[in-house]
């Protein structure tokens, strides 16, 4: 049975055992939302729609949860700052938009600076969140089992769960979480390391794109001045500063201007 940071003071009532069968059903659930994460491909799809993925798989394999959200984050300065998430309901966004938005606390939160799943069966009355709690509990949500996702020593995000029932979560949700956050999380890696290579490829070939145009108008500038490429690079950099605008945007207005005009001649 995992650790993890439990409501303070308060004392949950205790838990009917469960049946075989109710324990072999989430077994089944949970199997099946390890076998989704383990099959899903991040192909074309964006970050947003792969979160989408882990939270509706998530709500599946966590026993008791009514609504899931699927936190990406990067750690900046030592902390965790939100990128982008995804929820299976309404209710959930609202919170979400709480609790990072709003207020920034909550379990998500706290659940990745301890590194460690956070529980609450109380949340109107959980210390750990007092702006928070009160507000989703008048929404008339009541029970919260948050689970970091870490891979090595690296927190990249975190899922949430969520029902309207008070103490929703038992240690036997808590165990079951954790088993399919720990999939969860290398499933989510590999998704942010091809994000972040397609961003960098993006960037490279719009960087070689604008590397072309600059070269092709200091040709322009050369054929008609007869100066040095040295000197055409100074004299289209004083054009971007006289005009505020980006070097590659000044350069691709003259090459532009240049084919305008051999059209004209060669018509």
């Amino acid at each position: 049975m995992p650790e993890y940071d439990a409501q303070p003071i308060r004392t949950p009532p205790a838990q009917p055992e469960q049946s075989w069968a109710q324990l072999h059903a989430d077994e089944l659930d949970l199997r099946a939302g390890l076998q989704g994460v383990a099959c899903m491909v991040a192909g074309m799809r964006t970050m947003s729609e792969i979160l989408g993925n882990l939270a509706e798989f998530a709500r599946r394999a966590i026993p008791g949860a009514e609504g899931t959200g699927v936190t990406s984050v990067r750690i900046m300065s030592g902390r965790p700052h939100v990128q982008t998430w995804a929820v299976t309901t309404a209710f959930v966004e609202q919170i979400h938009t709480v609790q990072y938005n709003d207020l920034e606390e909550g379990p998500c939160l706290t659940c990745m600076a301890s590194r460690q799943p956070a529980v609450s069966g109380s949340l109107g009355s959980d210390r750990r969140w007092p702006h928070l709690g009160g507000r989703v509990a008048r929404m008339g949500v009541h029970s919260v089992l948050s689970l970091p996702l870490i891979v090595g020593e690296q927190v990249i995000g975190a899922i949430d769960s969520y029902a309207h029932e008070r103490d929703a979560f038992t240690d036997h949700a808590v165990e079951l979480g954790s088993q399919f956050a720990a999939s969860a999380a290398v499933s989510l890696y590999n998704a942010q390391l091809l994000a972040d290579t397609r961003e960098h490829t993006e960037r490279l070939q719009r960087a070689l794109a604008s590397r072309a145009m600059i070269d092709q108008a200091i040709g322009i500038i050369r054929s008609r001045s007869g100066v040095t490429a040295e000197d055409a690079f100074d004299r289209l950099t004083r054009l971007s500063q006289n005009q505020n605008v980006k070097l590659h945007v000044v350069a691709e207005q003259m090459v532009d201007e240049a084919v305008r005009k051999a059209r004209i001649r060669r018509a």
